[in-house]
């Protein structure tokens, strides 16, 4: 039990980090001419991107082998 909360604590972890690295927010947010609808867009877009890629990093997480 302890070993699946830890897993799961991981993956969690590495779906934030995944997620904050991906946001370019330092062009956006000091950018006047994004508005406040274009930048909801792009973190929507983003995000959206953002899921196979935390897929992926669950599905190696839990089994290494296919990585090889």
């Amino acid at each position: 039990m302890k070993d699946r909360k830890s897993k799961a604590k991981l993956i969690i972890l590495l779906g934030i980090i995944w997620v904050i690295i991906t946001l370019p927010l330092p062009w956006i947010v000091n950018n006047p001419e994004v508005s406040e609808s274009q930048f909801n867009t792009i973190l929507g877009i983003i995000g959206i991107m953002s899921i196979p890629f935390i897929v992926l990093g669950v599905a190696w997480t839990l089994k290494p082998e296919l990585t090889t």
